[in-house]
């Protein structure tokens, strides 16, 4: 994918991308774009969002582009800003999907939305691509439209909607759009432009990698596999699960086949995955001129540019493989790396920008300790269809290696400018505890840990652990002990912020009241618990729809009461007061009040501990748990104060 003109960005001060017909025609000398963009979010100019990327490297081989950023999604006139593009309009929901952007776990509406100015919410529809699609088509009819990001890239198939509670068919369907490029995109967009320019028309533009389309005959498709029609997994989950594991194992660029899926009439066709973009390749994608900052008519500050816009993007995919994460369906699970060289450019580029005070917030990705393949094998065969590689339990075949992400971030280090280089993307322990040397480990606690280290056991109960296809409970108790005996060796006083998650397919009362018993017994509360969220792409969202591991086809619990997943969250978090009557009544359920008590095992006192005085029930005396119960809660009941 070698730029045609690549543009190394040697100055912090550049132009963003045109969003007025005026600044069309001053950066790119046209009145008419080549193509137009409509995205769900604010147009910022940095490389953490798609738009600003698909933008960048179209103009970096010669195509004009406008950005139209939230249009009016009531008012079809929002998307005639630059006209009818001479090539194609690209619609995007945004850097997420606009659902989980709109609403909790629990479907109500969030109060806020990060990328939009002032962080203002309500600015996005549901379901951002259909709605934006119908809106260029009440416009210009058939001009050529293609969906992509991350809610067109997880909805390419027919999927189960949570919001909707019922499965829907392919984006491809719902918004009436040409062609749909899932994956990260730039591959895809420049051969794409290509085509488009060189006069193709949308429709016989079938072959690209890491696109799908529809069609009415397969009479000139070759070499694909068919998986159960839309119709089919409608109504019948086992046909569900049969056609998602097709997905799961087919998503590589090497070993993957095309796969085919009837809707109605219509079949869907999803070529393989794009190859991966080679470190050269990916160098290039960063090096192009971004202003990294929001477009200057924006008068409101953009919240989600806060955790970005000083941190560093070093890696791309995630072999790490959990369930309940699409990366996997979308980044893929081979690592793409940027050069040493690549990102010191960018690092050095940082501290000439205004606002910046020394600190790189971040140098990592989806998984920041990844920088290769798991495997060699990976580069020529493609990945295991059968096989994770970390998962809950190692390939013997991983290959763990941190050495050169130590180098990159001593060299980091040494930039003039910069005080402190932070890793707070993310780190798998796991892949950590599996490398025999601690050089990194030693080195993260030293230089890279801003007093709080994050990493996500998720769950301690193996059950659980299982499904999510996390490691056992017992290595993230190996790895607390030695991060914090490591801690204390280097004279550092930093502690690990878990990450848990409630209500995950699996999951029981049970396993919730044992990861309390694990927390309580040793000291962690953790701040954030995050209640499952079933979002299109992922296997466990394929579990929760189903009731069924579609690796297995053997049953799977689901929490799926309200009450109940109240109740698991409240158990993570046993030691928040208003917790407390939620606690009790999930342990008096699950036949656990052993554990409702002033003992040392205990979670919670008993109720009469909430009451004001005074406030006992006839025959009942204030905390009437026994003497030696009172004892207990003397000799315990200062330190779990302090």
């Amino acid at each position: 994918m070698a730029l045609k003109a690549p543009q190394q960005n040697t100055s912090p001060i550049t132009r963003p991308l045109p969003m007025t017909k005026a600044e069309l025609f001053d950066l790119c000398g046209v009145s008419t774009p080549d193509f137009v963009i409509v995205s769900g979010d604010a147009y910022i100019d940095h490389p953490s969002f798609g738009t600003a990327i698909i933008g960048r490297v179209l103009l970096a081989h010669g195509y004009s582009v406008g950005i139209i950023a939230q249009p009016d999604w009531k008012n079809a006139d929002s998307v005639k800003v630059f006209g009818r593009p001479r090539l194609a309009f690209l619609v995007n929901a945004g850097n997420m999907d606009s659902m989980v952007n709109k609403y909790t776990v629990a479907k109500k509406p969030r109060g806020t939305d990060a990328y939009t100015p002032g962080g203002l919410a309500g600015k996005r529809p549901d379901r951002a691509v259909n709605v934006y699609c119908g809106l260029v088509r009440k416009a210009y009819g058939d001009v050529p439209i293609v969906i992509g990001g991350i809610e067109a890239s997880l909805r390419r198939f027919a999927h189960y909607d949570y919001w909707a509670n019922k499965v829907l068919p392919s984006v491809l369907v719902s918004s009436d759009a040409d062609l749909l490029v899932y994956g990260m995109g730039e591959r895809q967009t420049a051969d794409l432009a290509e085509a488009l320019d060189g006069g193709l028309n949308i429709h016989d533009i079938t072959y690209i990698p890491g696109t799908a389309y529809l069609t009415g005959s397969l009479e000139r498709v070759y070499e694909y596999d068919e998986i159960d029609s839309f119709e089919a997994v409608s109504s019948d989950k086992n046909a569900y699960c049969r056609a998602f594991l097709a997905q799961f194992r087919e998503q590589d660029a090497i070993s993957g086949h095309r796969l085919v899926q009837k809707h109605g009439e219509k079949y869907l066709v999803v070529n393989p995955p794009a190859a991966p973009l080679s470190t050269e390749e990916l160098d290039e994608v960063y090096d192009l001129p971004y202003t990294r900052l929001p477009h200057p008519s924006y008068k409101e500050h953009i919240p989600a540019l806060d955790e970005v816009q000083f941190s560093l993007v070093s890696c791309r995919g995630c072999f790490g493989q959990c369930s309940f994460c699409a990366l996997t369906f979308h980044q893929g699970r081979v690592i793409q790396s940027r050069s040493h060289e690549s990102l010191i450019r960018e690092a050095k580029l940082l501290t000439k920008l205004p606002g910046f005070k020394g600190y790189i917030h971040d140098v990592g990705g989806p998984t920041a300790n990844f920088r290769f393949p798991a495997c060699k094998k990976q580069l020529t065969k493609g990945v295991c269809k059968d096989r994770s590689c970390l998962g809950y339990n190692p390939c013997k075949n991983m290959e763990v290696d941190h050495r050169d992400y130590v180098e990159l971030l001593r060299k980091l280090r040494k930039i003039e400018g910069v005080k402190k280089v932070f890793v707070r993307s993310g780190i798998r322990y796991d892949y950590l505890m599996y490398d025999k040397d601690d050089t990194f480990i030693r080195e993260l606690i030293r230089y890279h840990v801003s007093g709080q280290l994050k990493v996500a056991p998720e769950h301690i109960d193996d059950r659980v652990l299982e499904c999510m296809d996390k490691p056992g409970g017992g290595l993230y108790e190996r790895f607390v002990q030695k991060y914090m005996s490591l801690n204390k060796s280097l004279g550092m006083d930093q502690y690990i912020v878990p990450y848990f998650m409630s209500s995950h397919p699996g999951s029981t009362l049970d396993s919730a009241i044992a990861l309390a018993e694990y927390l309580k017994k040793s000291g962690q509360r953790p701040e954030q618990v995050q209640d499952f969220y079933p979002t299109p792409g992922t296997l466990s969202t394929c579990m929760f729809y189903t009731g069924m591991d579609p690796r297995t086809m053997k049953s799977v619990y689901i929490p799926r009461s309200p009450k109940e997943k109240a109740m698991q969250r409240a158990l993570i978090q046993f030691f928040i007061p208003k917790n407390r009557p939620l606690v009790r009544e999930a342990l008096c359920l699950a036949y656990r009040d052993d554990l409702i008590g002033y003992g040392k095992n205990c979670l919670v006192p008993p109720e009469s501990a909430d009451r004001p005085r005074g406030d006992e029930r006839p025959g009942e005396k204030r905390g009437g748990a026994g003497k030696k119960q009172r004892e207990e809660r003397g000799a315990h009941g200062k330190g779990r104060r302090k």
